[in-house]
């Protein structure tokens, strides 16, 4: 079995849905960011860079792997699916796993901060990475015109986009100039994976987290 440490954060919903989709059976430690439990000593031996999500294989003697894309990129190796296993296709769904994680996610993440959590509201950064994340959906625009998916069938790459892509209204930035993307989210967000995938970790009292242990069978 499979231990995942997570919270309802866009790169904890990537591994959430990615079980979904693999229809896995795994254990969900719903990790509480507000009470930093994820910079505790037990948690930073895991992750030294104190974020989720992280999984422990225990199939493959408690291997541990931190970074979303690096584990999308080991379940989907591991299991071999929603990876091509022609090496150039893999190619080209790894390349646009790294766009994601290099430029969608880092700059849809500062939208957030400045545009919704920071206390001083700066026009011009608010701006700057707005209007950044407005180019990139223009590079997500335009590599899904006439495709379903980024790359061939439905992949990693997808899961990873969707996930920060469909919170969009979070940057303040609609998608409503961006056909393709907008088709493709709507797309996506009819799978039952999907669905499954960004319900979890799911919402629980204070009292049935200590019930729990805030751990989670999931089926």
């Amino acid at each position: 079995m499979i231990t995942l440490y997570t919270a309802a954060t866009p790169n904890g919903w990537k591994i959430t849905t990615m079980m979904a989709e693999l229809e896995l059976e795994y254990e969900l430690v719903a990790v509480n960011l507000g009470e930093n439990e994820q910079k505790q000593p037990e948690f930073l031996k895991m992750n030294p860079n104190g974020r989720i999500p992280v999984i422990v294989d225990h199939e493959a003697g408690d291997f541990v792997v931190f970074e979303s894309g690096a584990i999308l990129w080991y379940l989907a190796e591991k299991y071999q699916q929603f990876i091509p296993s022609d090496v150039q296709q893999k190619s080209e769904v790894l390349q646009w796993l790294m766009f994601q994680m290099s430029g969608v996610g880092p700059m849809m993440g500062q939208a957030n901060v400045f545009f919704r959590y920071f206390p001083e509201k700066i026009p011009s950064v608010i701006s700057r990475f707005q209007t950044e994340v407005q180019r990139l959906f223009g590079v997500l625009d335009e590599r899904l015109k006439d495709r379903e998916y980024l790359v061939g069938d439905y992949s990693i790459a997808d899961i990873a986009h969707w996930c920060w892509v469909h919170t969009h209204h979070w940057s303040g930035v609609e998608l409503t100039p961006y056909e393709n993307l907008s088709a493709w989210k709507e797309r996506i967000a009819a799978r039952k994976a999907v669905q499954k995938g960004i319900s979890l970790p799911m919402k629980v009292s204070k009292e049935d987290v200590k019930k729990a242990g805030q751990k989670i069978i999931v089926t």
